[in-house]
């Protein structure tokens, strides 16, 4: 069941907030604030991979480009035991001549962060990102 929350903002902000969900493709003010807020929440309390207690049991994406010459390592990464990787996809992007790998991961927070740092570190690694899944307390799965 929704519940309908209002708050008040000069006409300036409201403009300027109207300019913005358009630019980010949302229909509506409401669909925009109910994400932006949910967002803003979890990064203040969990924060980021960098920041997140090493023991948090987390899970979420993590997006590699590379050039081929990395594949052996990303292969060792699903193979490793100190977090679960769950889901792999693998692309060749022909205009960029780049490949991106996304993985599904699971694990403590200090062991996804040490995967991602090792990464980033790697030569012919162009650049990782990891997004932490939502905490919710019920849905889908």
């Amino acid at each position: 069941m929704s519940q309908i929350i209002t708050f008040s903002v000069d006409k300036e902000f409201a403009s300027r907030l109207d300019d913005f969900i358009k630019q980010t493709g949302y229909k509506n003010r409401s669909m925009f604030l109910r994400d932006a807020s949910l967002h803003f929440a979890d990064a203040s309390i969990r924060g980021d991979i960098e920041s997140m207690d090493a023991e948090q049991e987390i899970e979420g994406t993590a997006v590699v480009y590379f050039q081929h010459q990395v594949e052996n390592k990303l292969a060792e990464l699903r193979h490793s035991k100190d977090f679960n990787i769950t889901s792999y996809h693998h692309n060749c992007l022909s205009h960029s001549h780049t490949c991106v790998d996304t993985m599904q991961v699971s694990g403590r927070a200090g062991a996804i962060r040490n995967m991602i740092n090792g990464l980033r570190n790697t030569n012919d690694v162009d650049r990782v990102e990891f997004i932490a899944a939502p905490l919710r307390a019920s849905g889908c799965c």
